[in-house]
């Protein structure tokens, strides 16, 4: 499969995942779906502009992408404890 369609199918299952679960009224799940839907989305723009040579605009998405990252871990140590 291409690896295209594996990200946009991912994208969408956390999407409405998120959405899932923000309407259900689990706030904390919900969030913690967006963060990682967030993490996901800065590496693929990493990835894609790092390609392209757009070096300084790649490295500022690493650094969205970790930062979110850091959060989605701290946000699961929130829910789990």
């Amino acid at each position: 499969m291409n690896q295209k369609w594996l990200q946009a199918l991912l994208i969408v299952g956390l999407s409405v995942a998120s959405l899932a679960f923000l309407v259900r009224g689990n706030m904390e799940i919900a969030v913690l779906f967006m963060t990682l839907l967030f993490v996901c989305t800065n590496s693929f723009r990493y990835v894609q502009m790092k390609r392209e040579g757009l070096v300084r605009e790649a490295n500022w998405m690493r650094g969205m992408a970790i930062l979110f990252a850091v959060l989605f871990v701290i946000v699961l140590a929130t829910v789990i404890f």
